[in-house]
């Protein structure tokens, strides 16, 4: 559910107006992990597989493979990330259809497709969706109360941008 704020749009130099999009109680989680660091997340998904089991997850190529087949449960597969996967979390991101991103990176390999890496990063910060990048921020994030709740995710309301006239359109 999306709520809108209310009252004029803000003018160059205000504030940004928000509204909230719902989480429900059974989150939608996505788990995405480079070659290096794939056994780190698998492990870490193992050890917490009973509070992950009643979420939604998502995983990209063989990440997602292993995942199912370690922890028993359906485990939704997209591409490998440098086929697109990223790509497709990132715009289940913009959808609502992930709530939070668990994504171990190596952050001293050198990615061929770390274009499409930053861009995911960068939409989990553009619609304000949590964000773990190793197992210590993610087991902050997993054993966090508002996992089994309900929860109000504020986001900046994009109308304005959206609605915003280009140079040289009609």
């Amino acid at each position: 559910m999306v709520e809108a704020s209310s009252g004029p749009e803000p003018r160059k130099g205000e504030l940004m107006k928000y509204k909230t999009i719902q989480m429900e109680k059974n989150k939608k989680i996505a788990l995405v992990a480079h070659d290096k660091k794939k056994r780190d997340l698998i492990e870490w998904a193992k050890f917490n597989r009973d509070l992950l089991a009643h979420h939604k997850v998502y995983a990209t190529g063989t990440t997602g493979a292993a995942l199912e087949r370690e922890l028993k449960f359906h485990v939704t597969r997209l591409e490998s990330g440098p086929l697109g996967g990223d790509q497709q979390i990132g715009s289940k991101i913009v959808d609502g259809e992930i709530d939070f991103l668990i994504f171990f990176w190596d952050p001293l390999e050198p990615q061929p497709h770390d274009p499409d890496v930053k861009a995911l990063l960068r939409m989990a910060v553009v619609w304000n969706i949590p964000i773990a990048c190793d197992r210590s921020s993610a087991d902050f994030i997993i054993s966090s109360p508002l996992m089994d709740s309900v929860y109000e995710r504020i986001v900046p309301d994009y109308s304005e941008y959206r609605s915003r006239l280009i140079p040289g359109e009609p």
